[in-house]
């Protein structure tokens, strides 16, 4: 039987939290008094995920002496980058630990609640390289929008005012191989150097979902995690 395993990006700085995230990871920021990751591992454990692979630098320690090597019942391991490698050069770094075929991956600023079984079989049924989950969203200009005909994903746009559209949720499965084949500097981006420039390369698919969306990136997001996950707890 396979171990469902999953990627968290988990080494950003939290630059534009500056004034109520001081000197930790973005991912340590407290919702309530516990860690923002501590509720997306809670989601990912009640959603079948058996292992973890934290892509950490900046103040690593942190998050390793509050969640040590397991939670909710799943096994954290750490990929610890040795300098700042950019968001590609910390997965494929830590896809080096991904034991299976494939993976998840999700952003460790983000909670997005999606059916990651669905999300799976979707993936599989359609034989892509890379799935990502997209939100649809109205009269945003925060994000990029994605482009999407037939399930698949034609290209990604730059943030612009859009009266309506799917946005790039940060939710991921990709085959292993697509990243560790490709020849990448040691520091990248994951979303410019690889997404953008290898989406006539790969079969991207686009996996439409509905669920819980925020980004705790801006000090806006983060104030609205307080009352959101409050109510979220209790089942509201």
């Amino acid at each position: 039987m396979k171990t469902v395993e999953a990627i968290i990006l988990a080494g950003g700085l939290g630059t534009r939290l500056q004034d109520v995230v001081y000197d930790m990871p973005k991912p340590m920021a407290a919702i309530n008094g516990k860690p923002f990751l501590s509720y997306l591992l809670n989601e990912l454990s009640t959603q079948g995920i058996e292992r973890v692979i934290l892509s950490v630098g900046y103040k690593y320690k942190m998050i390793e002496a509050y969640f040590g090597h397991r939670h909710a019942g799943m096994e954290i391991v750490y990929a610890v980058e040795p300098e700042p490698l950019g968001t590609g050069g910390g997965i494929k770094l830590a896809m080096e630990q991904v034991s299976g075929e494939r993976v998840f991956l999700f952003n460790g600023d983000t909670l997005f609640k999606v059916a990651l079984a669905e999300m799976e079989n979707f993936h599989l049924k359609k034989n892509f390289d890379l799935t990502l989950a997209v939100k649809e969203l109205t009269d945003f200009d925060r994000y990029g929008r994605v482009e999407i005909t037939d399930d698949r994903i034609q290209a990604f746009h730059e943030k612009e005012k859009v009266a309506q559209g799917y946005i790039n949720g940060g939710v991921y499965l990709m085959e292993k191989d697509i990243l560790l084949k490709g020849s990448y500097p040691a520091k990248f981006s994951f979303e410019k150097d690889f997404l953008e420039k290898q989406i006539g390369q790969i079969s991207c698919g686009a996996f439409p979902a509905n669920g819980y969306f925020l980004d705790i990136g801006i000090p806006e997001t983060y104030e609205q995690a307080q009352n959101d996950f409050r109510r979220l707890e209790s089942g509201e």
